[in-house]
């Protein structure tokens, strides 16, 4: 690893920011339903709302979520009208993830007096996702699941367990944080995931490979039952710096394979690609479809698939 640059403060973080996008409070900013493989193994339909609402306290060094939020507290009663707006528009589905680009059980993005009205838009699925910071992993998560009808589950990006870049992306947290609040989740009969990074700043290839299949392990045995392992992108500023600075580069499609590879190898608990904008990993247009095919088939089944071979020389 090269010599590391001294680390990054908010300000920082901020100053390299270009401008946010417009939203609108009443309105989440983007919504879906796609396939996923549920804890039981069955492959179901799973709505995302994408919620608008306040910045994220945690300025994360490599973070671009921010780009769709408010500078300010939406009012109570939006985050209910969001949903609502989502699920008119959306086709059934058994589970629901409300990602809100921070954390759920941050009282300035979404407001606790709405939880119940929250709760009651969401108790037809049987499966109910938010994501969380470790830090505000506490009685308001158990209040909130008291208030459900099914399954809840909590995705907490861990990134990296690596000694000396997980302090480098400004996450406030340590891996301890994460086990910890990945063990009162569980002890309170909440399920947790974990966001692993593939290649985030400061890690050539190898190291980032490495060190993603480390960090997988590290969840499991912390007793998360899902990973979702994340091609680190730019986008938000200050990774264009790090890039022409030589201390961040994407990930090949190669190492998000074989990081997918060796966590369905573990049989420990589910893996997922991050399938979002991989045409940037493409190496070519021959095979850089096959092997998005591939992955998406091997999110599915979560089964290690054969691999992909081009005459551009690539091989899944």
């Amino acid at each position: 690893m090269a010599d590391l640059p001294a680390l990054f403060a908010d300000r920082d973080i901020l100053a390299a920011r270009p401008p946010k996008h417009p939203v609108d409070p009443a309105r989440p900013y983007a919504f879906l339903v796609e396939p996923e493989c549920a804890a039981s193994g069955k492959v179901e339909a799973v709505a995302t709302v994408f919620l608008t609402n306040r910045e994220c306290p945690f300025r994360c060094l490599m973070c671009d979520l921010w780009q769709n939020t408010t500078d300010r507290r939406v009012p109570a009663g939006m985050i209910p009208r969001q949903i609502d707006y989502a699920l008119s528009r959306l086709p059934p589905a058994q589970q629901i993830k409300l990602y809100n680009s921070g954390n759920f059980f941050d009282r300035q993005a979404i407001p606790p007096e709405d939880h119940a009205a929250i709760a009651n838009r969401v108790r037809d699925f049987s499966t109910v996702i938010v994501e969380n910071h470790p830090q505000l992993c506490g009685d308001d998560c158990l209040r909130f699941r008291d208030r459900l009808h099914g399954r809840f589950e909590i995705a907490i990006g861990l990134e990296t367990i690596h000694p000396d870049v997980l302090p480098r992306l400004n996450k406030q947290m340590t891996i301890a944080d994460f086990e910890r609040a990945a063990r009162f989740l569980n002890d309170h009969d909440i399920a947790t995931r974990a966001f692993i990074l593939l290649r985030p700043p400061f890690m050539d290839e190898q190291e980032g490979l490495a060190w993603a299949v480390r960090s997988i392990e590290f969840a499991f045995a912390a007793g998360v039952g899902c990973c979702a392992v994340i091609p680190t992108r730019g986008g938000n500023g200050i990774m264009e710096q790090l890039r022409s600075a030589g201390h961040f580069a994407p990930p090949q499609l190669s190492s998000l394979e074989a990081v997918i590879e060796a966590g369905l190898a573990m049989q420990r608990g589910r893996v997922f690609a991050d399938l979002w904008d991989l045409e940037k990993l493409f190496p070519c247009e021959k095979c850089g479809p096959a092997r998005r095919e591939r992955l998406h088939a091997m999110n599915l089944t979560q089964k290690i698939l054969p691999r992909v071979n081009c005459e551009c020389g690539a091989v899944a």
